[in-house]
């Protein structure tokens, strides 16, 4: 079974947080709720580049689920595609 190791920036304590999430699983982080439900790896012969197809859910106890991201991220550009909440 894949999985994608994905990390996460705490910018209050500016510390970085490591979240290993099995495909077609959802973890938490914080309030977030992060499922995977598909990962990418380029073969060895193509220039490097990881890929996870995720949905991110912002969840709180006083208030309704709150999409906050479905799409593609990369890690080759973590920028083009990241969270900031």
């Amino acid at each position: 079974m894949g999985m994608a190791v994905l990390q996460g920036l705490d910018k209050v304590t500016a510390r970085i947080s490591t979240l290993t999430v099995p495909l077609e699983r959802t973890e938490r982080f914080g309030t977030l709720e992060v499922s995977v439900w598909a990962c990418r790896k380029r073969p060895p012969e193509e220039p490097p580049e990881s890929a996870v197809f995720l949905t991110i859910v912002e969840r709180r106890r006083d208030a309704p689920p709150i999409r906050l991201f479905q799409g593609w991220m990369f890690a080759s550009s973590p920028a083009m595609s990241a969270l900031e909440h």
